[in-house]
């Protein structure tokens, strides 16, 4: 029997070995062997996005917490930027060269905030769109995080 899954979730950490647990994920997802629905055949469907949700934290950035992967529409993005204009999130946009480049430099962002107190993170859920170059009108790599805030 064939499945289509439009969420995936493991239990993880920031550790090395937590991180490693993230990239296996998500080599898995992109090979077809966790068949989410925003992929077939390799190839993105028209009209699905990937988005990562962080979420059930065990205190801060230091814990633990539950990553999906999950299958959203461009609605599901619309009402991230409302949740932004009412001050619920923060959005942090960052650019590089390759996936891995531009959300270090996301996720770095939002520590450095949050540890000089510029952020006061809710630790409730967290989003994550990565938008790999061939896709953007700038020709960049983008990792836009929608950090909830108290």
């Amino acid at each position: 029997m064939a499945y289509s899954f439009n969420s995936v979730t493991i239990r993880t950490d920031n550790s090395e070995s937590g991180m490693a647990k993230i990239n296996e994920l998500w080599a898995d997802i992109m090979q077809g062997k966790v068949p989410l629905d925003f992929i077939a055949n390799g190839m993105p469907v028209k009209g699905l996005s990937p988005i990562s949700a962080y979420s059930d934290y065990e205190n801060d950035e230091k814990g633990k917490y539950n990553l999906s992967v999950m299958s959203v529409t461009v609605d599901f993005f619309a009402k991230l930027e409302e949740a932004v204009a009412q001050g619920k999130y923060i959005k942090i946009d960052e650019s590089g060269e390759t996936i891995g480049e531009c959300a270090d430099k996301a996720w770095t962002k939002v520590w450095h905030l949050t540890a000089s107190g510029q952020l006061n993170r809710a630790f409730t859920v967290d989003y994550e769109s990565t938008v790999p170059a061939q896709y953007t009108k700038d020709g960049k790599t983008h990792c836009y995080l929608y950090i909830a805030v108290k």
